[in-house]
């Protein structure tokens, strides 16, 4: 039986940002806006240790169930597991339900039993989880110690997630002596298991040269993996790449095309950048209608650049009112950080 994947359980996203901007001093181009948050269930779970049976040979009706919203039916045929097989992952499957209240009320205690003795029982899925109990404080009280130990313990059995989230740990610095190489070890085996968040942070490391020695064409492969993969900071940081041939071979229109894909998922950094390529007519076609609409997105997301607001002024003002009107949808949907188009203040859009 699979863990089901629960995305509100990581966090990365609550610590990323300090970790990697501040004690990585990471590039002030970087966006704020975490990336795709990689799957826990990358790699194939552990066997059991002896005396924990595993059904793995029986169709697995409770995690089917799951999938497909049936809920009572995942509670109802996983009770079953652990009754007559004492199913480790049917454990954890329990501990799910309750964590996240489907099909039965959410309890928080009866969640955390069942992690306990599945986490007891070698899985590193609820292990997983349970390291999120204690650094939340559900359960209990907050227990970070517990949760790094639970972290380590999960990583160790191969847990993707949980070894990217102690790599941040270990670059934070506040539970334990900030380790640049230990963060380096787990952001790799995280990052070969195919997580675009970790292959990020390693670059950054390379970059850096931290926990490692300072490696631009490294960086820059581990860049252009997470960026296929969507990771919207590595889209820029590749785009960035690109464009000056940092690590990798130049490529102008390159960079414009991941400056697009971030641009269009809100990144202002992305929009400004893409909006001085086509002022510039650098990797893309001129276009200054398009360089003042990106260029005033940025900006109301509070991306401004002095260059392009020149650019504007001396623009047609019939060109200037075309890319207003084409910006002004876009920016509707945002909470405007800086000037608009708008003559009046717009209340955002309700999302």
């Amino acid at each position: 039986m699979n863990a089901p994947r629960r995305a509100s359980q990581r966090m990365a996203p609550r610590i990323v940002v300090a970790a990697l901007a501040s004690a990585l001093a990471a590039a002030p181009s970087a966006a704020q806006v975490p990336g795709p948050k990689p799957d826990p269930r990358t790699a194939a779970s552990q066997p059991n240790p002896a005396g924990a049976t595993s059904a793995a040979a029986e169709p697995d009706i409770a995690y089917g169930a799951f999938q497909r919203g049936l809920y009572l039916t995942a509670f109802r045929e996983a009770t079953r597991r652990v009754e007559e097989k004492h199913d480790t992952k049917a454990m954890t499957l329990l501990g799910e339900l309750y964590a996240d209240g489907l099909g039965v009320p959410n309890d928080d205690n009866k969640a955390a039993d069942w992690y306990k003795l599945a986490a007891a029982r070698g899985d590193r899925e609820a292990m997983f989880s349970l390291a999120m109990f204690r650094m939340a404080g559900r359960a209990g009280a907050r227990d970070r110690q517990e949760a790094a130990r639970l972290l380590a313990a999960a990583a160790k059995l191969g847990h993707v997630v949980a070894a990217y989230d102690l790599a941040l740990l270990y670059v934070e610095g506040q539970l334990f002596p900030q380790d640049f190489t230990r963060a380096a070890e787990l952001f790799r085996m995280a990052a070969e298991a195919g997580s675009p968040e970790a292959q990020y942070a390693l670059a950054t490391l390379y970059k850096q040269g931290r926990g490692v020695k300072e490696d631009l064409r490294e960086a820059a492969r581990l860049l252009g993996a997470a960026a296929l993969a969507g990771n919207t900071e590595a889209e820029i940081e590749y785009g960035i790449a690109l464009f000056n041939g940092t690590g990798v071979a130049k490529n102008e229109p390159g960079a414009a095309k991941y400056f697009m894909r971030a641009a269009h998922k809100g990144s202002a950094v992305a929009q400004r950048r893409l909006a001085l390529m086509y002022a510039t007519g650098r990797g893309i076609k001129a276009d200054a209608v398009e360089a003042a609409r990106w260029h005033l997105i940025a900006r109301a997301g509070g991306d401004n650049d002095q260059f392009l607001e020149e650019f504007m002024r001396k623009m047609k003002p019939a060109d200037r009112a075309v890319a207003e009107d084409k910006a002004k949808p876009w920016i509707a949907r945002l909470k405007p950080l800086g000037p608009t188009p708008f003559p009046d203040p717009v209340a955002p859009a309700k999302q």
